[in-house]
């Protein structure tokens, strides 16, 4: 397996986003709503809820909001901020995967494949 790299933006408010994060607004705009984001992410609602609110506090404008009504009742849904969000994080990640290939590929290839990080059952 290539290295991946993995980007984690430390605000000066002391808030972070990373690919964690984004994943669960991504989910949010995949799934309509915060409970079925966590599922498909094996997440359970109150830890989504908790990381939602850590993004909207982190920011001057939310990421997303609560829809009501409706015949399938309420939901969640990313602002148009939210999804702008979203997109300037993964063509970050992007240019910044794009940018370190060569170190990455070098790594790659220092790397032991002997070694693995699986532990040894008794």
């Amino acid at each position: 397996m290539p290295i991946r790299l993995t980007l984690r933006l430390d605000f000066a408010n002391g808030h972070r986003l990373g690919p964690g994060k984004v994943r669960l607004l991504e989910a949010i705009d995949e799934h309509g709503s915060i409970s079925a984001a966590g599922r498909a992410l094996g997440m359970s609602y109150r830890r989504a809820w908790l990381l939602l609110d850590e993004i909207n506090r982190a920011f001057t404008q939310p990421a997303v909001a609560g829809q009501t009504g409706g015949s399938g009742g309420g939901g969640t849904a990313l602002t148009d901020w939210g999804r702008e969000l979203v997109t300037l994080y993964r063509g970050l990640e992007a240019s910044s995967s794009g940018a370190g290939a060569g170190a990455l590929d070098r790594i790659d290839a220092m790397l032991n494949p002997a070694e693995t990080h699986e532990i040894p059952t008794k």
